[in-house]
């Protein structure tokens, strides 16, 4: 709230929301497979740090100013890292859900069973691409985004961090020697990438 003011912390409180409702959809067919989150959804302290360090740091930079970027950035990047996120945790939750043919993203592709990590379904890749727009939308609503530029800016860096995730899940996250990347760890590199291509893109459409 410091950093984007009270639409900025509204935009944290419909992701939390969001996600939370999204994690519930079609809860008991899940458990019955096995694939329905620990704890019927409920989320942890290291959840926290795996959904919202990105976010944080962009408010940090914003606060203290020791950065040469402009704050516009860094606040397309904290909408960004919770795009993917929403997008993410979406994707994942649909695709279990209503998953019909779930495949891996890595080659050769291979159909797997859904809920399998690191693999993506059609269902559920369509259900984050459209819950991470209609968020950049609502942030752009409420003025945390300046137009459809940057609404198509948080889109687009939510699509590319949510597909590294997919790989890096499919390609190491649970493999030997690679027991410390847990589940928290890989969202956290998913929203910093998420953040870091938006300020980035959005420095090159001001320019």
């Amino acid at each position: 709230m410091s950093a984007f003011g009270v639409g900025g912390y509204a935009l944290v409180c419909v992701y939390f929301i969001v996600g939370s409702a999204v994690t519930k959809v079609k809860m008991k067919q899940k458990q019955e497979e096995g694939i329905a989150e620990a704890r019927g959804g409920l989320r942890g302290p290291e959840s926290v740090w795996g959904s919202g360090t990105a976010g944080i740091l962009c408010a940090l930079a914003v606060i203290t100013g020791c950065t040469p970027v402009p704050d516009h950035l860094w606040r397309l990047g904290f909408v960004a890292s919770f795009c993917s996120k929403l997008s993410d945790t979406t994707a994942s939750e649909i695709g279990k859900a209503y998953g019909k043919t779930t495949f891996m993203s890595t080659p050769p592709f291979k159909l797997v069973p859904r809920g399998t990590e690191g693999a993506v379904s059609a269902e559920g890749t369509v259900a984050g691409i459209v819950i991470s727009t209609l968020f950049a939308l609502l942030a752009a609503s409420i003025g945390q985004l300046a137009g459809f530029m940057e609404v198509g800016v948080c889109v687009l860096a939510a699509f590319v961090a949510t597909s590294f995730e997919s790989m890096l899940g499919a390609v190491v996250q649970g493999k030997k020697g690679f027991d410390w990347l847990t589940n928290d760890v890989v969202n956290g590199i998913q929203i910093t990438l998420a953040s870091i291509v938006a300020v980035v893109l959005g420095h090159a459409i001001t320019i």
